[in-house]
């Protein structure tokens, strides 16, 4: 079992950026950072290979944001800047600590998840 909290969110101006953390109470194979905005269905964001680093994003932040990992301390990162208003939503980070099938930012390969936190981002 794997416990996940996250911290970070808040408030931003458009063109701002924030921070979000997640830290895992164990190892694990891969984590994720996905985000619900209100009325949308869940949406992947980035995802990170925890042991060989590699990542991999969303189309729509590609090139803003950045995930990344701290072995150390069994923590990921999602960097976000250049942040616009429908970057608003409830972020989640995910982890898996094992290999399967899905693509990398489909909801079903990830067991754990964090309880959110949320960005706002106004105009």
């Amino acid at each position: 079992q794997v416990q996940l909290v996250e911290s970070g969110g808040g408030s931003v101006q458009a063109g701002g950026s924030l921070r979000l953390s997640c830290a895992a109470s164990g190892r694990t194979y891969r984590m994720a950072w996905f985000r619900q905005a209100p009325g949308k269905e869940r949406e992947g964001v980035a995802t990170i290979q925890t042991g060989s680093g590699a990542t991999y994003y969303a189309a729509a932040v590609k090139g803003r944001f950045t995930i990344s990992q701290d072995n150390a301390k069994n923590t990921v990162y999602l960097q976000m800047d250049t942040l616009a208003p429908e970057d608003t939503a409830m972020y989640y980070c995910a982890a898996t600590t094992s290999r399967t099938a899905f693509y990398a930012l489909d909801e079903r390969r990830y067991t754990y998840w964090g309880q959110g936190t949320q960005v706002t981002v106004s105009s």
